[in-house]
């Protein structure tokens, strides 16, 4: 089967029941850590708007949740069935926007999660979209690439009535790819006549956007340059340690290292590197290292190192870019970064960001530091509305724009209300969203503006 290169925003791998003591002051919330984490964010902003208990059940209520079996005929003959999801959290300031994964750990509360999180993250950015999330409870290393085909086919025959332009628009996440974007568009396209804005990633020829791939690590780079202005510094002799060098790990490496910065430090799930003496990793070597290897594990002339001491290396940069709960509780003491940038999604539980804080590290949050891909599908959706082509100059000048606006509004947020860079992100971004329902009329708060 060919391989699949996940090329959309960072999402969440699969979610595992872990427990850690809650943080003090919240009070025991179920589910799994990353659900626990996601509503301990919720909640404390939720508090700091006055939203009241019914406009917070609103908020974090699903507005559709779909579950269909997909059956599909494998080679050998014999028909497997799987179980298919797509959760659409919120339409409330625009058509649902999110991924869709293929791995055996989907399931409806995961789904949940994620749609939940991508609701915040497009309000944040300002993009006229709302959150979703979908997939297929299927390991697909275990299927040809006409098995992939054929069921990422039947999916959709199961849920087209519930995508669209104009509704949700599905992007790739974890083992999926631009070919099953493409796949996706044809399939949608027979029944609803030719429709390139009803999924985004595709392959430049049938619609895609220049840039796609790499904004979500671009984006962090960014951000991160943004973030070091304000303090009076560049990104300029700065020493990075980057957990995950999938897409988003090099592509934030690339820019980190073209704009001066140091990448002294990368870990995938296979191990861990560093840097001998003096010389920085040379980030071209690596990716391509990487290609032909698959692990940055054996790059010529580098030490190598486990996970756990790629986290406690002295840095001035950690960019956790791999899987959820990088960073915990246990571990959080022992970074030595004086900036977290979160390139994963909820890389950071609530206890790790609770003594991170005590120790003045800033972190800045998954919100606003990995929306660089989901504000480029936002420019290709764009894009294939007017049937338009944008040229890569536009969208990084685009993208740039987009999260130098949210960033500093964010700062401004922080630095007024004495709260950290993650509060006043769920903040402004809850906000919004809780507007633009009181504004719909489906509940009344003292914070909508007539």
């Amino acid at each position: 089967m060919q391989s699949l290169q996940v090329i959309n925003t960072p999402e969440l791998s699969t979610v595992h029941a872990l427990h850690e003591p809650k943080v003090s002051g919240a009070g025991p919330i179920s589910g799994t850590l990353v659900e626990q984490t996601a509503h301990h964010n919720f909640s404390l902003a939720a508090q700091q708007l006055g939203l009241s208990a019914d406009h917070q059940l609103l908020l974090r209520t699903p507005f559709r949740e779909v579950k269909v079996s997909v059956p599909v005929q494998m080679d050998d003959g014999s028909l497997r069935v799987f179980n298919g999801y797509r959760i659409q959290h919120s339409g409330a300031r625009g058509p649902a926007k999110g991924g869709i994964r293929y791995h055996p750990a989907v399931d409806a509360g995961e789904m949940q999660a994620l749609a939940e999180i991508m609701t915040w993250k497009t309000a944040l950015v300002d993009i006229p979209f709302g959150g979703a999330k979908g997939g297929i409870a299927v390991d697909p290393t275990k299927l040809s690439a006409g098995e992939l085909e054929r069921l990422t086919r039947r999916y959709v025959s199961r849920i087209h009535r519930f995508i669209g332009p104009f509704r949700d628009i599905p992007a790739p996440d974890v083992n999926t790819n631009a070919q099953v974007m493409a796949w996706i568009l044809d399939e949608y396209s027979s029944r609803h006549g030719y429709s390139p804005a009803c999924v985004t990633s595709k392959p430049i020829e049938l619609g895609g956007i220049r840039g796609r791939a790499a904004a979500t690590g671009t984006g962090v780079g960014m951000v991160l340059a943004e973030h070091m202005k304000a303090r009076g510094r560049s990104l300029s002799g700065l020493r990075v340690v980057i957990q995950g060098f999938g897409n988003v790990g090099s592509n934030a490496a690339k820019f980190i290292e073209e704009h001066g910065g140091e990448i002294i430090a990368v870990g995938d799930v296979n191990g861990a590197i560093l840097s001998s003496g003096s010389r920085p990793l040379r980030v071209h070597d690596l990716i391509e290292h990487v290609r032909l290897t698959g692990s940055v594990v054996g790059f010529p002339g580098a030490m190598a190192i486990d996970n756990e001491e790629l986290i406690a290396l002295p840095c001035d940069v950690l960019i956790p870019a791999a899987l959820e709960n990088a960073l915990t509780q246990d571990n959080a003491g022992d970074v030595r970064a004086s900036v977290i940038v979160e390139g994963a999604n909820l890389p950071t539980t609530a206890a790790a960001d609770r003594i991170l804080r005590d120790r003045n590290i800033d972190v800045i949050p998954d919100l606003l530091a990995n929306a660089g891909g989901v504000i480029a599908s936002y420019f290709e959706w764009t894009q294939n509305l007017q049937q338009t082509q944008w040229s890569l100059d536009k969208v990084n000048r685009q993208l740039r724009a987009y999260l130098t606006r949210a960033y500093r509004a964010v700062r401004k947020v922080a630095e007024g209300r004495d709260m950290s860079l993650r509060e006043a992100a769920w903040l402004i971004a809850i906000d919004r969203v809780a507007r633009a329902e009181s504004l719909r009329g489906a509940v009344r708060t003292r914070n909508a503006r007539a």
